[in-house]
């Protein structure tokens, strides 16, 4: 019900609306710009051996879920808006601090101490996006745009898998790693502006509001398909561990594009189990040639498979979650998704340096293993949803 004071927005794309998702995409990219360059820094300038770095880049996706429990308190609590800027603001300044240790102090430092600032980054990362994505994105939008609005932010963030290394990538090479760091927190502090910018009226506090609940963090029915997504993205992870060029994160990008366009104009009347059948075949067909093949034209195919595929997998799973939520359980869908899309890619990180240490078909065939799985595994998930989904 609106209030006086509550703005009513009959287009979703209105100046809010593209400030949140804007900074939804900065505050995505604060963290991929590090993905292709942190391991390189943590090798060849901290001197961690590929377990340890493992370790490190893996910590972020355990932090994910550090506030997670504590999120239906904190915004219904506090101001909610405040509640995000604090988080990405905590962001900025644990990237500033990794920036002033390396670069101003030229301090080596040891594994705890890293392992703790990456946990560190990823819970604040985590419980800005979670307030970003399942309240504040939603307030923003009238009842029946929320579903069109969490599908296009999600765009947004999805777009920080390639635009975020390919940055990371170019600076490192002209700038070097401490340059990254510094753009990263810049980035991450330009979306807090933009959440700032945007106004949410006052609302009073809920009274005997528990402390700790599953509520905008995790859907418990929604179990089945969190394994079957943390498949698909464990395996992107892992193929992420490996070292590629900006060419293969600029074609990754053309791929997203295709998908879009694939959305509204191919998979617009096909059945529904299409699409993320479509996505994993395009995913193990571009892992099978760059295993197979050497051929220059697989370095432009390949990648650009890669990213149509996660591009069409992310965006139907997530409408999955949404049509799997009860009433005013949207915010927790929108969460229960994040975890297993950033933490799926986080982990798989880590467990590709630590198991694999960057070599390239070891890995590769990992994330085969594991999209055959997620493929077969589908087949009875879908199954399960359409029998379980509640909109």
């Amino acid at each position: 019900m609106n209030s006086q004071n509550t703005p009513v927005h009959i287009r979703l794309w209105h100046h809010d609306f593209w400030r949140l998702a804007v900074a939804n995409l900065l505050l995505t990219m604060s963290v991929y710009m590090l993905v292709p360059v942190m391991p390189r820094w943590l090798l060849q300038g901290q001197g961690l051996s590929f377990h340890e770095v493992g370790a490190v880049m893996g910590a972020f996706g355990v932090g994910l879920f550090f506030f997670g429990l504590f999120v239906s308190f904190l915004v219904q609590h506090y101001r909610r808006n405040m509640v995000c800027i604090i988080a990405v603001l905590a962001v900025v300044c644990l990237l500033a601090l990794l920036y002033y240790l390396d670069a101003v102090l030229c301090r080596d430092m040891e594994l705890p101490l890293l392992m703790g600032h990456r946990f560190a980054f990823g819970a604040f990362f985590g419980l800005a996006q979670m307030t970003l994505t399942s309240t504040l994105i939603i307030d923003t939008s009238e009842s029946f745009q929320r579903t069109e609005a969490n599908h296009s932010a999600a765009w947004f963030s999805r777009f920080s898998l390639s635009l975020g290394p390919l940055a990371g990538l170019l600076i490192e090479r002209s700038f070097g790693f401490s340059v990254v760091m510094l753009c990263a927190a810049g980035c991450a502090f330009v979306a807090l502006v933009l959440v700032a910018l945007v106004h949410f009226p006052f609302r009073t506090p809920l009274d005997h509001v528990p402390v700790v609940s599953l509520d905008r963090f995790f859907l418990p029915h929604g179990f089945p398909l969190f394994v079957n997504l943390l498949l698909v993205t464990v395996a992107v992870g892992i193929l992420f561990s490996v070292d590629f060029s900006e060419h293969f994160y600029a074609m990754m990008m053309i791929g997203f594009l295709l998908a879009l366009l694939a959305q509204r104009f191919v998979f617009r009347d096909a059945e529904v189990k299409s699409e993320v059948v479509s996505g994993l075949i395009l995913l193990f067909a571009a892992l099978l040639m760059m295993i197979t093949r050497t051929q220059p034209i697989v370095w432009y195919a390949a990648p650009l498979f890669i990213g149509f595929g996660i591009g069409i997998i992310g965006s139907r799973f997530l409408l999955f979650f949404i049509k799997l939520s009860r009433h005013c359980q949207r915010g927790t869908s929108q969460s229960t998704f994040l975890l297993g899309w950033e933490g799926g890619i986080a982990c798989g990180i880590g467990l590709g340096l630590a198991l694999f240490q960057g070599e390239k078909i070891s890995s590769l065939l990992m994330s085969l293993a594991l999209v055959i799985v997620a493929l077969v595994m589908y087949h009875f998930t879908h199954n399960w949803f359409v029998k379980n989904k509640n909109r």
